[in-house]
């Protein structure tokens, strides 16, 4: 797992590198401006991530405590609720993406494959509970939370940066109109 967050934390920083030293890709700010909306939506998708985030370390943690399998069904439907109200957002950020600016669509096509995987873990988890709740202690069942909880940090994570990227981008450009400096 911790070559996955590498990579995460890595592209990240390639992506806000780029953003600062004006590649061949990057447009004046006129040109290809970005979506207020889109930037929101990326705004509340963070906070909503974050507690995905949140929900899912906490069930995580009840692989080291003797939590009740009511518990864990608590838990788990808070992640569950979590998560939906996330897709919704992802959806939302889906019917704006032909308005976005080109990071931002990078945003949006990259939440999806953390989703992806999130669902098949969580839905394991909701598996075990309804059908072998006796099976909360095996190492199958800690594997799940834990990748939950993996995947929901580096989800929280990756949005946020795209989120401080955009406000960065946008203090940028106003210290580049506020000082006059001339276009590269």
């Amino acid at each position: 797992m911790n070559t996955r967050k590498a990579m995460v934390w890595i592209g990240t920083g390639a992506l806000l590198l780029a953003g600062f030293f004006g590649t061949s890709v990057t447009m004046k700010a006129a040109d290809n401006p970005d979506s207020e909306q889109v930037s929101n939506l990326l705004s509340e998708a963070k906070t909503m991530a974050f507690q995905l985030k949140e929900d899912a370390e906490t069930m995580e943690t009840f692989t080291r405590m003797n939590a009740s399998w009511q518990s864990h069904a608590n838990a788990i439907a808070q992640v569950k609720e979590h998560f939906n109200a996330l897709s919704k957002q992802v959806d939302k950020l889906k019917a704006a993406k032909n308005t976005a600016s080109p990071w931002q669509k990078a945003a949006i096509d990259r939440i999806d494959p953390f989703l992806g995987e999130m669902v098949g873990y969580t839905e394991a988890v909701i598996e075990t509970l309804n059908q072998h709740p006796d099976r909360l202690k095996t190492p199958e069942y800690k594997d799940y939370l834990e990748a939950n909880a993996d995947y929901s940090g580096d989800l929280a994570a990756m949005i946020g940066n795209f989120v401080d990227y955009g406000r960065t981008k946008d203090r940028l450009q106003q210290l580049t109109d506020t000082l006059e400096v001339p276009a590269s």
